[in-house]
């Protein structure tokens, strides 16, 4: 795992390396854009179960502050590795300034495979790691979030053990927390909600309806679900949806009620016609949305790829070779940065809501949470498309990271 978290943080690297070239930035800022400000490297040893003690490995990139608290999740994956770690932290970083947001970029990360802990030992790990950090974070220094395989309950320790170390209240140092302890209402939806904002934008700058427009939804975890809910509440038409293992194909519109029934009963969420994943990658529809895995649409499947409009809610489900193949034959990709900072702008929302002691319902959180996408999509959108000066449409991506490294730079001294 090790070589595919060092191609990750070299991606990374490299499109941040290749925006600030186009953008005539100088070599010591690009080094700037491209290093991080600090990571923390540790080990931590618990006592578990048995009474036996056991070293994990732990990490907090923290990669750019120029705009704000660094921001970014803590992930519990027994894959995990320093690049890896750093490479996301440094997208955060961009997608931050993307959403217009006044955050910098960070991670955290911890070795391990929660499945083999008891829930004691892993509230044991969760305090131990912010044992670690409490002296590097704080409301405005560093906000930490969840990421994959941490939860609200993580959270809720964490945030615990934050506030016995530093001997007040300070809610606003972590979010994803749970409603009672401070969390925002909105947040489980919030990733899917944000996307959906996105290619409302898109489809009316492209002057479509959303009523009869196709989607394929690779993804049945938060992010997919929840997407293809909320798309299918305005109109568009979500024909396939799938899990890890199989998908389900229905001209007529997917029942999601039927799928999710049917993944809590057998497993699976195809409740009629099967498809692979590779399947529905493939299907003739006018939206796919990638929701899955990281290289989900590589070399072998990118030429058949026939989606007009690609809308990144996975991080990085385009390899940089697809993308580039993709771009090329004039498919319209949603960048990863701006398609799913929904989640990261209702943290945002989490941490200004606990900062003023003042709590907003779930529509008033929903409504800011669209004001603020559609702005971020709207810079983006101008970014690519000017209309005066002369100067060439550019992709969506490319757009995307000129409009977060303008940002970034102009506030850093």
């Amino acid at each position: 795992m090790e070589s595919q978290g060092k191609k990750m943080l070299e991606s990374a690297q490299a499109l941040i390396r290749k925006t600030a070239e186009r953008m005539k930035l100088d070599s010591v800022m690009i080094e700037r854009l491209i290093e991080p400000e600090f990571a923390h490297e540790f080990a931590l040893v618990i006592t578990m179960d048995d009474g036996k003690k056991r070293v994990f490995k732990g990490w907090r990139i923290q990669h750019n502050s120029a705009l704000g608290p660094y921001k970014g999740g803590i992930r519990f994956h027994r894959d995990t590795v320093r690049e890896e770690v750093q490479a996301l932290g440094t997208l955060m970083s961009i997608k931050c300034a993307v959403a217009g947001i006044p955050y910098g970029g960070g991670k955290g990360g911890i070795v391990v495979d929660p499945k083999t802990l008891s829930k004691a030992e892993l509230e044991r790990l969760s305090r131990a790691f912010i044992g670690r950090i409490a002296h590097i974070i704080g409301e405005d220094v560093d906000v930490p979030a969840p990421d994959v395989n941490t939860t609200p309950e993580i959270m809720s320790w964490m945030i615990d053990e934050y506030q016995k170390i530093i001997g007040r209240k300070s809610l606003a140092t972590i979010t994803g927390k749970p409603v009672a302890m401070g969390g925002s209402l909105g947040r489980t939806a919030a990733t899917g909600r944000g996307g959906l904002f996105v290619l409302m934008s898109l489809m009316a700058k492209l002057k479509k309806k959303a009523k009869g427009t196709t989607v394929a939804v690779q993804g049945f975890g938060n992010v997919g679900y929840y997407f293809a809910k909320l798309a299918t509440e305005v109109g568009f038409k979500v024909v396939a949806i799938s899990d890890s293992k199989t998908g389900v194909y229905d001209k007529n519109g997917i029942d999601l009620d039927r799928a999710l029934k049917n993944k809590k009963e057998k497993g699976t969420v195809a409740y009629t016609k099967a498809i692979s994943n590779e399947e529905l990658l493939e299907l003739d529809v006018d939206v796919l949305v990638p929701a899955a895995l990281e290289n989900m649409i590589n070399e072998k499947n990118m030429a058949k790829i026939k989606a007009p409009v690609i809308v990144e809610m996975a991080n990085g489900p385009l390899t940089q070779e697809a993308y580039e193949y993709l771009a090329k034959k004039g498919k319209i990709i949603v960048p990863d940065v701006l398609a799913n900072s929904g989640g990261v702008t209702v943290s945002y929302l989490e941490w200004v809501q606990n900062k003023a002691g003042y709590y907003w319902t779930e529509k008033e959180v929903n409504d800011k949470l669209k004001v603020m996408m559609d702005r971020a999509f709207e810079a983006m959108w101008e970014k690519s498309n000017p209309s005066a000066g002369g100067e060439k449409k550019m992709p969506l991506k490319q757009a995307a990271f000129e409009v977060a490294l303008e940002r970034i730079t102009s506030a850093m001294v």
